[in-house]
């Protein structure tokens, strides 16, 4: 139950418009589909327009499966918070037209997936949410995200995940650990850039490459170069080079059995 598995075949997800065909579908198989919220009425239900006059409601008691009071129904601000995004649901019914949808049924879903066949080590579809300077929160199903730390995107060190990650961007991911009590799954990018050793392979001896500055040693030891998002080089220092400067360094040792790459910045 990844995360493309929720997306109609022959849907493309910028397209906001789903045909009768696909909604009743969906409403007798139960399967996981997804649309735009437009807006949010007086009595915080979700509406979904779906094109050629067809409507969708998610009613307040539908929006959610975890961000809700003891009531049971999510606050406002998380309901007023769906307006203009995409959201996942279940087709449970009509209504005088309309076609009744519940969000926290396919969170239901998800978490259910969480909590039986997610596995440490497995490598799963997500799309990128939301980015804060600390992680990147990563939807893995139906409105459940996994959080990503900034150091698990890349080895080379960055100072804002958005250097590496864009809202809205899909791509794999690797499940670090599951904490099943609380629901919460924390993420790796790293691993799926390629081994040092990978990396290493791609250059040579005696070459000179394009790499980025990435950080400077405060006693003036040298300079951290990226040479790819998963192999950093220690170069000789030199005064005047920034962070994420784009600079030209000729290799000059390349040792595996130490996992190190010495440059020179030209």
């Amino acid at each position: 139950m990844e995360y493309q598995k929720f997306i109609p075949e022959g849907w493309e997800e910028n397209n906001p418009y789903i045909s009768k065909e696909i909604l009743n579908n969906a409403m007798q198989t139960g399967c996981v589909i997804q649309g735009y919220v437009n807006s949010c009425d007086s009595k915080f239900n979700l509406h979904i327009d779906f094109g050629n006059d067809i409507k969708g409601i998610i009613p307040r008691e539908e929006v959610e499966a975890i961000n809700v009071d003891g009531t049971g129904y999510p606050n406002q601000r998380v309901c007023l918070g769906k307006v203009n995004k995409l959201v996942q649901f279940k087709v449970k019914d009509t209504l005088n037209g309309n076609y009744i949808l519940s969000r926290k049924d396919a969170e239901k879903d998800a978490l259910n997936w969480i909590n039986k066949e997610l596995e440490e080590g497995q490598i799963i579809k997500g799309i990128v949410r939301n980015i804060k300077p600390y992680g990147v929160f990563v939807e893995i199903g139906s409105g459940i995200a996994g959080l990503l730390h900034i150091e698990d995107i890349s080895v080379a060190r960055i100072k804002n995940p958005e250097e590496r990650l864009k809202i809205g961007q899909k791509t794999n991911f690797v499940v670090k650990s599951i904490d099943r009590m609380s629901n919460r799954v924390l993420l790796s990018y790293k691993e799926l850039l390629g081994t040092w050793e990978e990396n290493a392979s791609k250059f040579e001896e005696g070459s000179v490459v394009k790499g980025i500055v990435r950080e400077t040693e405060k006693d003036k030891n040298g300079i951290f170069v990226e040479l790819t998002p998963n192999l950093v080089g220690l170069a000789e220092y030199k005064e005047g080079l920034e962070y994420g400067e784009n600079v030209n360094v000729y290799i000059k040792k390349i040792l595996p059995e130490k996992k190190k790459v010495k440059l020179l910045i030209v």
